[in-house]
């Protein structure tokens, strides 16, 4: 059974799953707050991960969290929030993908700037 198979309860159940995929919560914690020493960020991880304490993960370290947890495989978090808002789980987009999408978006948006150009030329706006 793999991690993403795994039934998680709540949404911080599955965020505990990609910290543990990650290396665990000692070192997520260290690199969520490089700036604490590293039994401070351990407990604060710990602590964060458990629903009965107040501390919590703020938005965007959540997303580095899932960010994080697609680095390594695990989508556990990500599949369980598409679930809980009535989504199929999304399929992850690969390097190599995103880099050619980007290249297109890019010679795209290369040939969208010459035709504009040429529009404003002919139209008295730029020097030939």
């Amino acid at each position: 059974m793999t991690q993403d198979s795994l039934f998680y309860e709540s949404v911080t159940d599955a965020l505990d799953g990609v910290v543990k995929a990650c290396g665990g919560a000692k070192a997520v914690g260290c690199r969520l707050w490089p700036e604490k020493t590293p039994q401070a960020a351990h407990t604060l991880m710990l602590a964060c991960l458990n629903e009965a304490r107040p501390e919590k993960l703020s938005p965007e370290q959540v997303l580095w969290l899932l960010a994080a947890g697609r680095q390594v495989g695990c989508h556990a978090a990500m599949n369980y929030l598409a679930r809980e808002a009535g989504y199929s789980d999304p399929l992850p987009i690969e390097p190599e993908d995103e880099r050619a999408r980007l290249q297109r978006e890019f010679i795209e948006a290369q040939k969208a700037m010459q035709a504009l150009a040429g529009r404003m030329q002919r139209a008295g706006m730029l020097e030939a």
